[in-house]
């Protein structure tokens, strides 16, 4: 809760999810950290939206060839060349000085604290410690240090976990600035750690790294307008299942009878178009035909709604290139509002879990595998380019003078766990905590539908009868945080998925 408190002693919402962010690096090492990367949609009081990308990018000097490591089956991709130039204390550097209050160091006490003392592994945590393939990972690696006992096996829920390395780091950023990472003996330190691991960042990718600040794209939404990230997010994509979804006229009458079936087909297929539009997601600065815009344009949101069949879905050729590739399940997602009216959507990653298992020994850094996003969502890379992401933190304004900040954590499943909350919460009459907590429907990279435990049986041989092909899924790694203000009234829900909790005063 160490977000609360930085509000509670005049810190801004900026200030609480930096606070927020720190703390999180520390209880999901296994998804973000300040080895990773982070894409922020900021609403200040004026009602001006601004989105902070601070996502890793490619460094100078890159394995030649690297997309031919890209796995063509389920796997994680491990090891140095996949990591991209980290952003995140460069991010949290310039959110604070445009909208900080409380002093830089005071962001990094209470979790340079937790790091030194320890804490019992969160559950979610231990399990992911137990997968098969990340234990191999981690005990095979320097991540071994931190995350193993004394037998070198891996931690379990429960075990106590330090960071102690990692608190010496914070406790020279948090007197030194950024910088000490960016240009000091911090961002040394990295460096000979991951040329030992084979790696190729250098101290001049550390040094150029930027923020990259801009409008938020706008999206009507019937009552509502959406502010989304540009891409490479996973913004525009959101939108353009949410636009199709919003043509079907939803009310929640559509979740009765046989109409509940066909609601969530037309869902599903207009995810499986989305998915023939991933391709189109590229880092701007790098795509002279800006080849995500058509994602909004109400015309070809019209020709796709047209292309949905009631009665049958289609084979994988139907959606438009669609590109089979890896579905990943990392990141970590926080939503704050002040008392001031400034409003935080923040989503950060180091990719896939524990990033690419390349641990800093001096620094106690885990570093990203972020170029790995990609492995069959591009056929180039470019030194300075960002990678395109699921990420999409976003702000909803009603008509009413409502707010909803609103992101997801799960990678690949962020989109559908994000857009299936907001159409529960718009349009099919749930409030807030059951918009969340309601089980959600995934389709894969290879448009595989399936749907979560506890999903209403009529529904799943419904998308059955329609010729959907439905799996069973064990782990649902989704996960939805949002806030949201009414007139007076505010309500925060931390998905349970992961056993989140919020918190406000």
């Amino acid at each position: 809760m160490f977000y609360r408190n930085m509000l509670q002693q005049g810190g801004s919402a900026v200030d609480g999810a930096i606070a927020a962010l720190l703390c999180t690096s520390l209880v999901n090492p296994q998804s973000m950290g300040i080895g990773g990367g982070s894409i922020v949609t900021i609403r200040n009081k004026t009602g001006s939206v601004k989105v902070y990308n601070f996502r890793e990018t490619v460094p100078r000097s890159f394995k030649p060839n690297l997309l031919g490591d890209c796995p063509s089956t389920f796997r994680f991709s491990k090891g140095s060349q996949w990591i991209g130039v980290p952003g995140e204390l460069r991010g949290y550097e310039e959110l604070h000085k445009q909208y900080g209050k409380l002093p830089w160091a005071k962001l990094f006490e209470p979790t340079i604290r937790l790091a030194r003392e320890g804490f019992p592994v969160p559950a979610f945590l231990g399990r992911a410690l137990s997968f098969d393939m990340v234990k191999a990972h981690v005990e095979k690696s320097a991540l071994c240090e931190i995350f193993c006992n004394k037998n070198k096996t891996v931690l379990s829920a429960g075990d106590v976990l330090k960071f102690p390395q990692l608190a010496e780091t914070m406790e020279t950023i948090a007197k030194q600035g950024a910088q000490a990472f960016y240009t000091g003996k911090i961002g040394h330190d990295l460096i000979q750690d991951i040329k030992a691991a084979g790696g190729t960042l250098t101290m001049e990718d550390l040094k150029s790294f930027q923020v990259k600040v801009s409008d938020a794209w706008v999206v009507p939404l019937g009552d509502a307008q959406m502010y989304i990230p540009p891409p490479p997010s996973g913004g525009p994509l959101l939108a353009f299942i949410l636009r199709i979804m919003k043509e079907f006229s939803l009310t929640p009458q559509s979740l009765v009878g046989d109409k509940k079936i066909q609601t969530y087909h037309h869902y599903v297929e207009a995810a499986k178009f989305a998915n023939g539009q991933k391709r189109n997601i590229h880092d701007p600065d790098f795509d002279n035909k800006k080849s995500a815009d058509h994602l909004i344009d109400p015309s070809f949101i019209n020709q796709i709604k047209k292309m949905i069949s009631s009665d049958r879905t289609h084979n994988i050729s139907y959606y438009d290139n669609v590109r089979p590739s890896q579905d990943h399940f990392g990141t970590t997602h926080v939503s704050v509002l002040d008392e001031d009216g400034l409003v935080v959507s923040a989503t950060s990653t180091i990719n896939q879990l524990f990033g690419g298992a390349v641990y800093s020994s001096r620094t106690g850094i885990i570093l990203n595998n972020e170029l790995a996003d990609f492995c069959n969502r591009a056929t180039t890379v470019r030194a300075g380019e960002q990678p395109p992401s699921s990420m999409a933190p976003v702000i909803l304004e009603t008509k009413s003078g409502g707010v909803l900040a609103i992101g997801g954590s799960g990678g690949s499943m962020i989109t559908a766990g994000v857009a299936l909350s907001i159409i529960n919460r718009l349009w099919l009459g749930m409030n807030l905590k059951d918009a969340i907590a309601a089980p959600i429907v995934f389709v894969d990279s290879k448009n595989n539908v399936y749907l979560e435990d506890h999903f209403d049986k009529c529904v799943v041989d419904g998308l059955k009868g329609l010729g959907h092909d439905v799996g069973n899924w064990k782990y649902f790694f989704n996960v939805v945080n949002a806030v949201e203000k009414e007139n007076s009234c505010i309500t925060a829900v931390s998905d349970s998925r992961k056993f989140g909790m919020s918190a406000g005063y």
